[in-house]
């Protein structure tokens, strides 16, 4: 879809049956490229318990604290996105200059600040606070990340945060643009922003992805028996 650079992006999801380990894609490998038996399961330690390939520091830090304070954040998205990073230079939130910006109405947080590459609890715990319940937060000089009550949800809220910041960027830079009334957009969010509405979004993609790379699904006989040394 185009919103990765380099080894700079990381996806999460709590695992179903065990709510304190959580999957994330191996560090160095393109999105295009994973598979099932890529994922690494991992503990809020940072230690892999499932999974042979490198750990990205910077997700484990992030992606821990988010699931650790936010039980109903079953996934979570990041990954530098051209427009999202543009954006972020801004230090502001999305605008409701359309009805798609209205997902975010309200439900989205600004992080200030820029403290370099994260990689201490510090750094996470910041990011999970200012997140609080919202669905996405802007991390000024850095980018977007959105959470979701499934993959779905959080894959589709990034994708539609991008294009977000995209249009209102296009829109600042045309002129000033005509703002949704606060009541408008406010009901607006009620549709366009549940999580329902986020998962629903996401089916043409996943619709697109599982038809154009038919083998990311796939998984072996000896990848479904997961043994946690139970």
């Amino acid at each position: 879809l185009g919103l990765d650079e380099g080894v700079g992006g990381h996806l999460t999801c709590r695992d179903p049956e065990h709510p304190e380990l959580f999957w994330v894609n191996p560090f160095g490998r393109s999105f295009a490229c994973i598979t099932i038996k890529d994922l690494l399961l991992v503990d809020h330690n940072g230690t892999v318990v499932v999974g042979t390939s490198p750990l990205n520091a910077a997700a484990f830090v992030i992606h821990s604290k988010i699931h650790g304070a936010r039980e109903d954040a079953i996934a979570a998205c990041h990954s530098h996105s051209v427009y999202g990073k543009a954006f972020s230079t801004l230090a502001k939130p999305v605008l409701p200059v359309t009805q798609d910006a209205c997902m975010f109405y309200e439900d989205h947080a600004v992080l200030p600040g820029f403290n370099g590459v994260v990689a201490d609890e510090v750094e996470g715990d910041r990011i999970a606070e200012v997140l609080g319940s919202c669905k996405a937060i802007v991390m000024q000089n850095h980018g977007l990340l959105t959470v979701g009550k499934t993959v779905d949800e959080a894959a589709f809220w990034f994708i539609a945060l991008d294009k977000a910041c995209h249009v209102q960027l296009l829109a600042e830079a045309a002129g000033t643009p005509t703002l949704i009334a606060h009541e408008v957009a406010a009901d607006s969010h009620k549709t366009v922003g549940s999580s329902l509405s986020g998962w629903f979004n996401f089916q043409p993609y996943y619709q697109m992805i599982t038809r154009e790379q038919p083998d990311i699904l796939k998984v072996d006989d000896e990848d479904a028996q997961l043994n946690l040394g139970e």
